[in-house]
């Protein structure tokens, strides 16, 4: 975390019960320009691999449900920035459900969260990374599943190990990173538009003639197309780092989305000027056979810079991903190790390290669309249950301060098209999976109550020799004795 950050936080949040969100005060460490890569690098490497997976679907049903999604995402991304500018602590929607809700919904989320919902996104985007980085070696068939599996795992292993060692480190790698992924998307949209000036348009003839409609496909398209879209409430996981939070949050999100859409909408229409929905679908890695196709003899720098992308969301992704775990430590609903501070280093290694671990396991069953659809179904049940807290606060909370001040029809919106989400795919197409989701988030309760409520300490006794032995080996130590 930010460097003075975590030297201020002795002493933070003594006089709040049950370790309820405040807002606070400490000094801001990341700009505005760091802040909009944190928004652009989790949402365009999806942009690289959207298009072509999941459902197959024409041209135009695509396009609209980009534009539709980056409506939603773009809604949500403003009643965030409310949130965020409302309650400025780290750890995403976990402090806005503590305030609103009070500790149960939280512990849910960071239950959910730290074990399904960012773990299996960090491996998601791993796993594409090990798509396009094996495929040219393997032209003409799909890489091994053996090969793209360990690839994922050993870009997790290196990211958890740069975010761990430096902030500094993970930003000068972000950099890097962001400049190679704007590249290729401009690379791509800029082949895209040449094509369509000198007469590709075949496939945009009679656009929705593939169009499969009906709730279940039109449903599971849009879990896809959000998915390529996670990451706009990532700036939110960072709150506490963030400088000027009133102003730049807010900027950042309105540069950053719109930016993000037009990108994505422009991307899947170059894809379009040289393959069908059906070669889009089965294509192993869309943007590799595009460049196949357009960049000949130079194809290789698509999957090269495409690999850079996806490493520079995973990169993303872990850095915010871990305050979570830290967070949630530091309240008490996770042990209590995973909220130590490495005292060289400044960086919260054990939650990073653990969130890695468990990004690793998700690997190993790793089907990408299918993580994509369970873990969409997930997540959004607490983006919506988080803009409902906004709802609430707007009634039960008037006292705090709002920066920032959205129409309440914004919000209610978002709830409404949450609640859709999260139902319709049970209702058109029930799955078994999606029962286990569920039990799997109520079982948290039991967690709760046997470990947070009634405060069972024996996990802490039985932890505290391997808590001793991880200090010393990871030098880290509780964050309020961390010393100017």
């Amino acid at each position: 975390m930010g460097e003075e950050s975590l030297r201020k936080r002795k002493g933070e949040d003594n006089g709040k019960e049950d370790g309820q969100s405040i807002q606070s005060q400490k000094p801001q460490t990341m700009n505005l320009q760091k802040q909009a890569k944190f928004i652009l690098f989790p949402l365009q490497s999806a942009c690289m691999r959207g298009a072509g997976r999941g459902r197959q679907e024409g041209v135009g049903l695509i396009s609209g449900i980009c534009m539709i999604v980056g409506t939603i995402i773009g809604s949500g991304a403003l009643c965030f920035a409310e949130l965020g500018t409302m309650i400025t602590k780290s750890g995403g929607e976990y402090p806005y459900l503590m305030e609103a809700f009070g500790p149960i919904p939280a512990f849910l989320f960071s239950w959910t969260s730290l074990l399904v919902t960012k773990p299996s996104s960090f491996a998601i985007i791993c796993l594409s990374f090990a798509e396009y980085a094996s495929a040219p070696f393997y032209p003409g068939c799909d890489p091994p599943q053996a090969v793209i599996k360990c690839l994922a795992a050993a870009a997790i292993v290196i990211i958890t190990i740069v975010n761990s060692l430096s902030v500094k480190l993970g930003s000068y790698v972000q950099n890097f990173l962001t400049a190679a992924k704007m590249i290729i998307v401009t690379i791509i949209i800029v082949s895209g538009i040449v094509l369509l000036a000198q007469g590709k348009t075949e496939n945009f003839k009679d656009s929705f003639k593939d169009s499969k409609i009906s709730v279940s496909s039109i449903s599971l398209a849009f879990y896809n197309g959000l998915w390529a879209y996670d990451g706009w409430n990532q700036l939110n996981y960072i709150t506490e780092e963030l400088k000027n939070p009133y102003r730049n949050l807010p900027l950042s999100i309105i540069i950053g989305i719109p930016l993000v859409t037009v990108c994505y909408v422009l991307i899947n229409i170059s894809y379009f000027t040289v393959m069908t929905s059906t070669e889009l679908l089965q294509s192993q890695a869309v943007a590799v056979t595009f460049g196949d196709r357009v960049l000949y003899p130079a194809s290789w720098i698509v999957p090269l810079f495409v690999a850079f992308s996806t490493i520079g969301s995973a990169n993303g992704t872990c850095f915010t991903a871990g305050r979570l775990v830290y967070v949630a430590g530091r309240e008490g609903h996770m042990l209590k190790v995973l909220s130590y501070i490495s005292v060289k280093r400044l960086t919260p290694a054990p939650a990073i390290i653990f969130y890695g671990a468990i990004a690793i396991i998700y690997i190993i069953p790793g089907d990408i669309d299918t993580l994509i659809n369970y873990f969409s179904f997930a997540v959004w049940m607490f983006y919506g249950l988080t803009v409902l807290a906004l709802i609430v606060m707007r009634f039960t909370r008037k006292e705090l301060r709002r920066p920032i001040r959205i129409p309440i029809i914004i919000p209610v919106i978002v709830t409404l098209v949450s609640i859709l989400l999260v139902l319709a795919p049970i209702i058109s197409a029930p799955e078994l999976a999606y029962l286990y989701c569920v039990l799997f988030i109520l079982s948290g309760l039991i967690v709760y109550v046997l470990f947070v409520h009634f405060k069972f300490n024996w996990p802490q006794k039985i932890s505290k020799p391997i808590t001793m032995h991880l200090q010393m080996l990871l030098e880290v130590v509780p964050a309020e004795e961390v010393t100017e």
